[in-house]
């Protein structure tokens, strides 16, 4: 079992920036991959951001490529998500998630919610003008 707690949430203006966390505990190794998820108003939940905890390999969705930046502390089984230029449209709950993945570059197969097993509570993040 693996345990995932988010932190980092909170309200911003648009241009600025958060950091968000998530705590990993449990049995950590049992899962070789982490997610960052966000559910925007009037959207489905959709993939944010992709880091396998060995070699940590990243891949991004269109909309956070350049301006978002995932990444972990293996030390402290924390994953991180570093988010830059907000804008209203990122407004959302942002979820942690957490699976045992084939090692792949394959994007539907990363980016669906049901290759992941663990999930956090989520953590809201308000960009406001």
């Amino acid at each position: 079992q693996v345990q995932l707690v988010e932190s980092g949430g909170g309200s911003v203006q648009t241009g600025g920036s958060l950091r968000l966390s998530c705590a990993v505990s449990g049995d950590p190794s049992s899962v070789n991959a982490r997610a960052w998820f966000r559910r925007v108003p009037g959207k489905l939940r959709e993939v944010v951001a992709i880091i396998y905890h060995d070699g940590g390999s990243t891949f991004y969705s269109e909309f956070a490529r350049g301006r978002f930046t995932v990444s972990q502390d293996k030390s402290k089984n924390v994953v991180y998500l570093q988010m830059n230029a907000l804008k209203a449209d990122d407004t959302g709950v942002y979820y942690c998630a957490a699976g045992s993945l084939l090692l792949s570059t394959n994007w539907p197969y990363l980016s669906r919610e049901s290759s992941y097993s663990y999930w956090g509570q989520g953590t809201q993040v308000t960009v406001s003008s």
